[in-house]
């Protein structure tokens, strides 16, 4: 899969993409939501969106909103500090939202390898 990782925090960024770079998905990193909006616009075959939820510019959540009002569909995993489950209750159409905790090293790759199994 093609990978779009949004975050501000360059570290989480990284690791994040070497998670899935070690599962032998392609992954780019960009720092903020307007970078993630650029790129989505100049490359279609990103094929997944992985984003931090609080940046600053365009929240996690904004940026959300914003990809699917200029019609990019891509499943959309949202990483957060907070509690994910009000987060996806209010959010629909959001592939999952994880917690960024110890977990996230199994449960993102999981998450990621069941969506490439169905050909997302």
């Amino acid at each position: 899969m093609n990978i779009l990782i949004v975050d501000d925090d360059p570290l989480a960024g990284e690791l994040v993409a070497a998670l899935l770079e070690d599962l032998g998905h392609a992954c780019r990193w960009v720092e903020n939501g307007l970078e993630a909006l650029e790129r989505l616009a100049a490359d279609a075959g990103i094929t997944l969106v992985i984003s931090d939820l609080n940046m600053p510019l365009i929240s996690g959540l904004d940026l959300f909103g914003e990809l699917r009002e200029r019609g990019h569909m891509q499943p959309f995993i949202l990483l957060t500090g907070d509690d994910p489950a009000p987060i996806a209750a209010r959010t629909p159409g959001l592939c999952a939202v994880l917690m960024k905790d110890e977990a996230l090293e199994e449960s993102l790759p999981a998450l990621v390898e069941g969506l490439a199994r169905r050909g997302v």
